[in-house]
């Protein structure tokens, strides 16, 4: 099994952080990392620090779902007790990734991105569908409940930065082609492999379009690491488009994979695998319950 084989169990669990939820909280967990990512970058924070404080909390959110530093320290907790929650739940997860890269996420588990207004397309990307299945000629196969786009992206981007190191590619660079390789579908609603057929010679320039729209809301500096970076994802010929490239079709199929798993989950691998009802003071009587009704 090669090493990238090995960060597949881990990525699916971060391809989770697109459907996890909470209270008082819009959007999905994946959904709040983007925007919080493209906030900091817009509020001038250098997009490594970015790269490394959304990846190191994706990595424990795997785990600990929405009990992140904001909400810890909400809950009273100190940060010396916040950061040992963090650090226990990365602990869980980390043992496939790069080890000099998991000791640098993890050093940054207690840090806080800046918070900043993300850009308008970033809020667009939020609430933009991605197509699910597409073939030319074939109907859409539609896999509720959609992703999103700043979902997608926020997950390349972090699986970009773990499988970087085996690809010797500058992992900042790979963070921010996958924040940006949907620039375009701000503005251009995903019709997928279809529409990109049906379009024909006319798809280059439409992308072109909505990508410049997009970056025109970037200040400069910014808007020249995101093109210097998209640049290298033209094709796989650098280390750091073979890096972005993995990472997203790893997603592509991942995305899809979740769907079908979901759909084909069996009773028995809920009650027996999953241990829907578990060990406590009650479980005789819960299963006698079960049994005496037919449900086990």
């Amino acid at each position: 099994m090669s090493d990238r084989a090995g960060l597949i169990p881990l990525f699916r669990e971060l391809g989770n952080l697109k459907r996890i939820t909470s209270a008082g909280r819009n959007g999905s967990i994946a959904t709040r990392m983007f925007l919080a990512g493209w906030g900091a970058l817009m509020a001038g924070e250098e997009p490594r620090e970015v790269g490394r404080r959304t990846v190191g909390a994706a990595l424990a959110a795997a785990r600990l779902g929405d009990l992140d530093l904001a909400k810890l320290f909400e809950l009273g907790l100190s940060r010396d007790e916040a950061e040992q929650v963090l650090r226990t739940a990365f602990e869980t997860v980390d043992g496939a990734i790069d080890p000099a890269l998991a000791s640098e996420l993890q050093a940054v588990l207690a840090e806080e991105l800046p918070v900043g207004a993300p850009p308008a397309f970033a809020l667009l990307l939020a609430d933009q569908p991605r197509a699910g299945v597409t073939c030319p000629g074939k109907p859409r196969l539609m896999l509720e409940p959609a992703e999103n786009h700043a979902e997608h992206c926020l997950a390349v981007a972090v699986y970009g930065v773990l499988l970087a190191p085996g690809y010797g590619a500058d992992r900042t660079a790979v963070f921010l082609a996958g924040l940006g390789h949907h620039f375009h579908n701000a503005y251009m609603p995903d019709s997928g492999f279809t529409g990109e057929v049906l379009l024909g010679d006319l798809l280059d320039p439409v992308i072109a379009r909505g990508r410049e729209r997009a970056l025109s809301e970037l200040p400069p500096s910014l808007r020249s690491r995101m093109e210097a970076a998209l640049a290298l994802i033209a094709d796989d010929a650098s280390p750091e488009g073979r890096a972005f490239h993995a990472a997203d079709v790893i997603d592509r199929v991942l995305e899809i994979e979740q769907h079908l798993t979901a759909a084909g989950a069996t009773m028995d691998a809920v009650l027996g695998d999953y241990e829907l009802v578990h060990a406590g003071p009650v479980k005789a009587f819960q299963d006698s319950t079960l049994q005496e009704v037919g449900l086990l």
